[in-house]
């Protein structure tokens, strides 16, 4: 089976859950902004969840399949699609799933998941480097994606996630952080302040706006591992918030770390959003990511069950 682009949408990438492994030779892990979701939404349409999809920006694909196809979407919401549930789609139908709304992103499962090439052992775009995805670029109208072969399931529009699988947003939002490696060199209150998410943002980093932090330690600091999650300070004293394409070293302070649990917020921040702290001790974010892990697991396993 085929997808033909018919329209692109804003910003369209495929995405898997990224190249785990080579961040030591300098190459990003990518993947994904947001794993879980994509993950989900593999499992809704019987795929593993390593499969390719594709990342929604704000505005989503026009799509047309050369078969009858089974996809799912997990987003905040979307204008013109149910979120958190297979959907058929009929051979030749013009189908999309519109605006993304209450949110920024979202991601889209394809039944077989999206045949593009292996790169460096992963499927996913990295729009920087120009490689993976299709043509290492967005997608766009005229562009013809292979699928692969999918597992036939006849019920499968019968079930639907949980809403309280799907991504949501606080207005501001909270981001739970374990203190950085620098963070004593911050005034100890830097957590009370809150930010406005600034227009100059993308895959690899998250930029704030507002009042400056300042740090009262002016020694340069050698450059050290970072990571998706990861906040950095740099001289002007506006955090950075490491994404999906994060660098894998830097050398500007490393104020906090965005537990795994709330790593799925950093995708939804659109500019204008407000964004603020709240420190958390390492065994509660250790704690949240098995919780999350556990049921995450129940429904993988229910999920299964249905596509056997």
């Amino acid at each position: 089976m085929e997808m033909k682009v018919l329209r692109g949408g804003l910003l369209t990438t495929v995405q898997d859950l990224g190249r785990p492994g080579l961040r030591a030779i300098g190459v990003s892990a990518g993947g994904a902004m947001d794993a879980l979701a994509l993950r989900l939404a593999n499992l809704l349409v019987g795929n593993p969840e390593t499969a390719a999809g594709l990342e929604i920006t704000q505005t989503g694909p026009v799509l047309e399949f050369s078969a009858d196809a089974l996809v799912a979407v997990i987003a905040p919401r979307m204008e013109s699609a149910e979120v958190g549930k297979p959907i058929r789609v009929q051979r030749g139908e013009r189908w999309s799933p519109g605006r993304v709304l209450g949110g920024c992103r979202a991601w889209l499962a394809i039944a077989g998941g999206l045949e593009v090439p292996v790169v460096l052992g992963g499927r996913g775009t990295d729009l920087r480097a120009g490689w993976g995805g299709w043509q290492g670029r967005a997608l766009a109208a005229g562009d013809v994606v292979p699928v692969g072969q999918s597992r036939h399931c006849p019920d499968s529009e019968h079930w639907w996630l949980d809403a309280r699988w799907l991504p949501e947003m606080e207005k501001p939002a909270v981001l739970r952080v374990v203190p950085g490696a620098q963070a004593d060199e911050f005034a100890p209150d830097w957590h009370e302040a809150e930010f406005g998410v600034s227009p100059q943002s993308d895959r690899m980093g998250i930029c704030l706006q507002g009042q400056p932090l300042r740090r009262h330690v002016p020694d340069d600091l050698p450059s050290s591992a970072v990571a998706p999650g990861t906040v950095q300070v740099p001289p002007a004293g506006l955090p950075i918030l490491l994404g999906a394409d994060a660098q894998t070293i830097g050398g500007y302070p490393q104020l906090a770390h965005v537990i795994t649990v709330d790593l799925p917020k950093l995708p939804q921040l659109a500019p204008g959003d407000r964004v603020r702290f709240a420190p958390v001790t390492l065994a509660e974010a250790q704690r949240r990511r098995h919780e999350r892990q556990h049921w995450l697991g129940v429904l993988r396993q229910g999920l299964a069950e249905k596509f056997r």
